[in-house]
């Protein structure tokens, strides 16, 4: 779907090269730029999942050669995804003022935890740092308990990369209606606060408190986790009546009167602790068993191996094992191409003589 389109990336962590490795994965030509004679950050693999689908070249971005050739990759590119702290593009004489110099119609993709401006913006911060400020980690965990969400989701990933990835779309677009190249401000609080916005309807109607445990969706015995007896545990999130219904029913609690109320919070303690009684007394596969095919909008909760061989996602293909490598396929999907594997993984380095070879030529 984005044939065409050639974008740039200096190796970096965590949400610039997903949102990369997106791009690559819809069909963008992603050239990861590697440090040269560098190696993985720590903790990651040599040859990480997300540089699948790139073509890799190594750079010292010191070197006033190796500068040249990153300058004529910008020229010839419509982006390019940087996820430094706001300042080091610059120092290294590669901020946006002067690779647009050499395109005019550069889209220039920053990703930060904090943003290019504001108090915070030269401090650090991961993940679950930005989410705390932003207001998206409040209601991420039982109510009396600390908030914890799933590592990266919904920061690095959700608030950061996919907003990077949109806003690099939006940018290359409007360059090529011909308004010039632009800057995006990618930040996790920017796009991690925007996800709140969903969220933030019930607040216009009265269904949203900051009190946790007093919200819709925060609080009530049909919107969590529950542990099963075998150590497993099953999500339930039946939210409407009519799916309320369906889950009372399967569990024999239609009559009983501890559930006559769905919506009343002084009640949901006293649910949530009868629920967690029953689901505890059976492993996960008999509850399993108990709502299969119904509307009662509960599941299992997996861990990623699981998953892999869960029946609806083994017949959409979601996990796939490439290399010895597990990995989800690209999403989302387009009914006018071919679901597509993962690309592969370049090794670093690996298209460093073909692309210089091409550079030549142009």
């Amino acid at each position: 779907m984005l044939e065409g389109i050639r974008v740039v990336e200096i190796e970096g962590l965590g949400p610039a090269p997903f949102a990369a490795m997106l791009l690559a994965d819809l069909g963008a030509d992603v050239i990861v730029v590697h440090r040269k004679n560098g190696g993985p950050a720590h903790g990651m693999p040599d040859r990480s999942l997300i540089d699948r689908g790139k073509r890799s070249i190594e750079l010292d971005l010191k070197s006033t050669d190796d500068v040249e050739v990153l300058k004529s990759l910008v020229a010839r590119s419509d982006a390019l995804v940087e996820g430094f702290r706001p300042g080091v593009m610059e120092r290294l004489g590669l901020g946006p003022e002067v690779l647009s110099a050499h395109n005019a119609d550069l889209v220039y993709g920053r990703m930060t935890g904090w943003g290019q401006t504001g108090p915070r913006a030269q401090t650090a911060g991961h993940d679950l740092n930005y989410i705390s400020v932003s207001g998206a980690l409040w209601y991420s965990a039982n109510p009396g308990e600390p908030p914890f969400s799933p590592p990266t989701l919904v920061g690095d990933i959700g608030g950061g990369a996919l907003y990077l990835a949109v806003g690099i779309l939006a940018g290359i677009h409007a360059a090529r209606n011909g308004r010039g190249g632009c800057v995006v401000d990618a930040s996790i609080v920017d796009g991690s606060a925007h996800m709140m916005n969903l969220l933030m309807t019930m607040r216009q109607s009265g269904h949203l408190s900051t009190q946790r445990g007093r919200s819709l969706l925060d609080g009530p015995h049909w919107s969590r986790c529950y542990a099963c007896a075998d150590g497993g545990f099953i999500s339930v999130q039946c939210l409407e009546p009519k799916f309320y219904t369906q889950f009372l029913d399967r569990l024999g609690l239609n009559d009983d009167p501890d559930f006559a109320d769905q919506y009343d919070m002084d009640a949901w303690p006293r649910q949530t602790a009868i629920l967690a009684g029953m689901f505890a007394r059976q492993p996960r596969a008999h509850w399993e068993a108990v709502f299969e095919g119904s509307d009662a909008c509960v599941a299992p909760a997996l861990d990623p191996e699981q998953s892999a061989h869960d029946p609806h996602m083994k017949a959409r293909g979601i996990w796939r094992e490439i290399d010895g490598v597990m990995q989800a396929a690209p999403a989302p999907r387009f009914s006018t191409r071919p679901d597509p594997d993962p690309g592969r993984v370049p090794a670093r380095g690996e298209h460093s003589v073909e692309i210089r070879n091409w550079l030549e030529t142009q």
